[in-house]
């Protein structure tokens, strides 16, 4: 058993939302094939991956350092103890090799998109759903049949007001979802209050609403949206500050008492951890968003649950950044909080499988070894354009 190649594309997004930071007319994505020597049904068993959204693609990187180095490998070196089937800790130890400490978002996503693929090839050798193989692996066989799932939207977008917003959310409730998340900081505050209420009238409530202001504001910016915000006590106020700005952070929390959510654009566990410590979240309300395949993937991921955990931190806090298959499986498999969703957005890497089904908040889950990418049909047919 071996890897004989791993290929990696380029994919334009083609999108021409926009949030309050940046819009994604530029925006690409790395889609990775880890291919085996293991042959089943006439075919060879490929695991497949991309780099969530939000990142642009990172081919160089892997192809400079990270897929040299595996294919470098004897294979004695990367199987597991039973020499039965990979061993994803090792392939990322091997990745990170004569790699310096630090420097994280230069090599985190193209070694965690990689480790995801590699994930999805280990769930395929097994014939199991990646969820169930990490539910046995890292959650004690607590395997779920559904997972709670809030869906994304209210995008800024041209000729796109208040009426607009309005259908849109309806369409999301009319659909399954219970809960929404729209953008902030992208107008005035005065506009973006219109927006946020016009939202409650369709949710029904305020704790049904999550906003997301994606790391916009400065200190000014961030300490008025905040009061203004404080009295509607919505579900949670998403990246209210930058990143790596855990002083305005930690003030923040000193008088906005709903739920503040953040960390998917913090890529290592020592990142995490300066962000509860140093951030003063609180682990009875706030919530961690880090996305794993842009952040060195499963393995470091459950690595970042550790630490959380000695931190005082449950796994119901946690929801991860990105509404996609990768996601979901992470989510159900680590018994986190609650996936993420983005139907319509992104064109093909968005949403899940296409027999999916959506029941009061809760998405279904898919019977498919691996991640299930083979459900997702116009996916799966730009991931098989890399090995065809």
């Amino acid at each position: 058993m071996k890897i004989v190649d791993i290929r990696e594309i380029s994919v334009p997004l083609k999108s021409n939302l926009r949030n309050s930071v940046f819009d994604f007319s530029e925006m690409t994505t790395s889609v990775v094939a880890v291919i085996s020597d293991i042959v089943r049904d006439g075919k060879p068993l490929i695991g497949y991956a991309f780099n969530s959204t939000g990142r642009y693609a990172c081919g160089a990187q892997m192809r400079d350092r990270f897929i040299p180095r595996i294919l470098k490998t004897k294979p004695e070196d990367y199987l597991n103890e039973t020499g039965t089937n990979l061993s994803p800790e090792k392939l990322l130890k091997c990745m990170m090799q004569k790699e310096k400490p630090g420097g994280h978002t230069e090599r985190s996503v193209a070694i965690g998109t990689i480790e995801v693929a590699l994930w999805d090839l280990v769930a395929k050798i097994e014939q199991q759903p990646l969820y169930v193989v990490l539910a046995n692996e890292f959650n004690q066989g607590n395997i779920p049949k559904q997972v709670s799932c809030y869906v994304g939207g209210g995008w800024y977008a041209p000729g796109k007001g208040i009426p607009e917003l309005q259908a849109e959310i309806k369409k999301r409730m009319d659909e399954g979802y219970q809960i929404m998340k729209v953008k902030v900081g992208g107008a005035s505050l005065a506009e973006d209050l219109k927006r946020l209420d016009a939202a409650i009238e369709i949710v029904g409530s305020a704790q049904n609403l999550a906003v997301d202001a994606n790391a916009a504001w400065q200190r000014p910016a961030a300490l008025e949206y905040a009061k203004a915000l404080r009295p509607y006590h919505l579900k949670w106020l998403e990246e209210p500050t930058d990143p790596l700005d855990f002083a305005l952070l930690s003030e923040l929390t000193e008088f906005y008492d709903a739920p503040i959510a953040t960390g998917e654009n913090l890529f290592s566990t020592q990142d995490i951890r300066n962000l509860i410590q140093f951030g003063r979240l609180r682990s009875s309300s706030d919530i961690i968003q880090i996305d794993v395949p842009q952040s060195y993937g499963i393995v470091q991921f459950s690595r970042t649950l550790d630490m959380m955990k000695d931190l005082g931190w449950s796994r119901r806090s946690v929801f991860p950044h990105g509404g996609n298959l990768m996601t979901l499986a992470i989510v159900a498999g680590f018994g986190l909080g609650g996936c993420e969703a983005y139907p319509d957005v992104f064109g093909a890497f968005a949403g899940f499988n296409d027999d999916a089904t959506l029941n009061e908040g809760k998405i279904s889950l898919s019977d498919r070894p691996g991640i299930g990418f083979e459900g997702q049909n116009e996916l799966y047919q730009l991931m098989k354009t890399i090995v065809h």
